[in-house]
């Protein structure tokens, strides 16, 4: 007897054939009409019992969340929205479910109180569709670039380095931190540690990735990266995957390039290979729109935000031109933006961001050549002595979604930004050396994975994207 799937099944023509289908109960009503969900799709099965052929017993466990298998005839179904469903003939029950305490009863249930559950919350259509886009989306981050060549290099999660310099790191440690070994002045002495230093979990793949691109030419990473940033927005968790190409022989137009072409094969693929998730979450996000006073509301579904992406070129243009305009706005010049923008050098926020994209140009954007100030290190100097040749994508209603630059590949430039900022040579000689032996020009960008399935599902929140998010105060799961 073939084990089906249901995902299969609802593309099927009856014809006489006998299945077996597994898969957890979304309603029994009438003792008569299951509704069943193995989560291959966002659509549920019917399987119809005839009244009468199986005892009290035995339909008395049949019960929302409870687990079992069918077994019968795949017919045509004259119920509406669905063309087949099975005529029952055996019920096998895997696990029963108590109704009186499972949670997830046939009712809207908020994102908070499915958050307090989520080693349950997938069962929801809502997250169910949710993770099948992700793991859409990450087979097509690895087809991208593997159909362009590239290598897939997995970095370390343990460094000795801060690639941002922010100092937010989670510390690795197998010392007594009640009675941890002390130097002489009075110092934690991680000599006596594991790996003989300060170790921490990463914040990002990119230097490491750096190396690799100086010896195979085109690399990407995607793996978990950490922040320990005490932040409790929609937007920050303190473990989140990142995607990170590097590629030698590249400036700063090829990396805009890239970074477009491949954000808008993301998009597409999505379109094209998630259609019943993304209706669904499409009509999901229109509820949740609604809601929201009109001057909030999302001009575009989405969808048609999707779409937009992948049928509009990028507006590029640089942050000198984008404070000029920022400056010379309605929103701005009326205290409508919580950040004014009054100088050059000003740190863009998300609101000024969106302002762009969404009122401005109505198209994505990249903005190129940022003030050294507020960028990394290794990013190059360009030649006005001021700016970086750094790029940032923008996208309608998320801001930055994708942050990348040319590499500064002169040693004498790159020393002296690390000596300015303070950085210890020691923790990156490694790096720097990269600038001694065939230093070659190259640039990169990175794209947090959360960030662009918020952007494709239309959650949120981006505790709602992960399977079990990390943040202040949670490591629950």
């Amino acid at each position: 007897m073939r084990t089906a799937k249901i995902k299969d099944l609802l593309k099927t023509t009856p014809a006489n054939q006998h299945v077996t289908v597994q898969g957890w109960v979304k309603t029994f009503r009438n003792n008569q009409f299951i509704s069943m969900n193995d989560g291959s799709t966002i659509n549920n099965l019917q399987a119809v019992v005839e009244l009468g052929k199986f005892d009290e017993a035995t339909l008395k466990r049949i019960t929302t969340g409870a687990c079992l298998a069918v077994t019968g005839e795949l017919i045509p179904s004259p119920a509406k929205g669905q063309t087949v469903e099975v005529k029952v003939e055996s019920i096998e029950i895997y696990g029963d479910s108590d109704p009186e305490s499972f949670p997830l009863q046939p009712k809207k249930h908020s994102l908070e109180f499915l958050r307090e559950i989520a080693h349950l919350r997938v069962r929801t259509n809502t997250f169910s569709a949710v993770f099948r886009v992700r793991h859409n989306m990450a087979f097509a981050v690895h087809k991208f670039f593997n159909d362009r060549g590239f290598f897939y290099i997995h970095t370390p999660i343990i460094t000795g380095s801060d690639a941002e310099g922010a100092g937010d790191m989670f510390r690795v440690t197998t010392l007594d931190m009640e009675k941890p070994p002390r130097t002489e002045e009075g110092k934690i002495n991680y000599k006596e540690d594991f790996f003989g230093r300060e170790a921490n979990l990463t914040v990002s793949g990119q230097l490491e990735g750096e190396t690799f691109a100086m010896g195979l030419g085109d690399i990407y990473t995607f793996g978990p990266t950490f922040r320990a940033e005490n932040s409790n927005t929609s937007r920050h968790l303190a473990e989140f995957w990142m995607i990170e190409p590097e590629m030698a022989f590249y400036d700063i137009n090829d990396n805009m390039q890239l970074a477009q072409d491949f954000i808008q094969y993301l998009c597409k693929y999505a379109l094209d290979n998630c259609q019943e998730d993304l209706e669904f979450l499409d009509k999901r996000a229109k509820e949740e729109e609604a809601a929201k006073p009109q001057d909030q509301r999302s001009e575009l579904g989405l969808i048609e935000r999707l779409k937009f992406v992948v049928e509009n070129d990028f507006q590029r243009l640089t942050y000198t031109e984008a404070i000029d305009i920022l400056r010379e706005s309605t929103p701005n010049k009326k205290k409508k933006f919580q950040y004014l923008i009054n100088e050059w050098g000003a740190d863009l926020q998300s609101e000024h961001e969106r302002f762009l994209v969404e009122k401005h140009f109505k198209k994505p954007v990249i903005l190129y050549n940022y003030p050294a100030a507020i960028k990394s290190f290794y990013m190059r100097q360009n030649e006005d002595g001021k700016t970086v040749a750094a790029m940032d994508v923008l996208f309608p209603g998320i801001g930055e979604i994708i942050g990348g630059s040319q590499r500064e590949e002169r040693y004498d430039r790159l020393i002296n930004r690390v000596k300015e900022l303070g950085i210890s040579e020691e923790t990156i000689w490694w790096y720097l050396e990269l600038r001694k032996f065939g230093t070659a020009p190259h640039a990169g960008f990175g794209l947090g994975f959360e960030r662009l399935i918020q952007f494709v599902t239309g959650m949120t929140n981006i505790r709602d994207v992960i399977a079990y998010p990390r943040y202040p105060g949670s490591a629950e799961f």
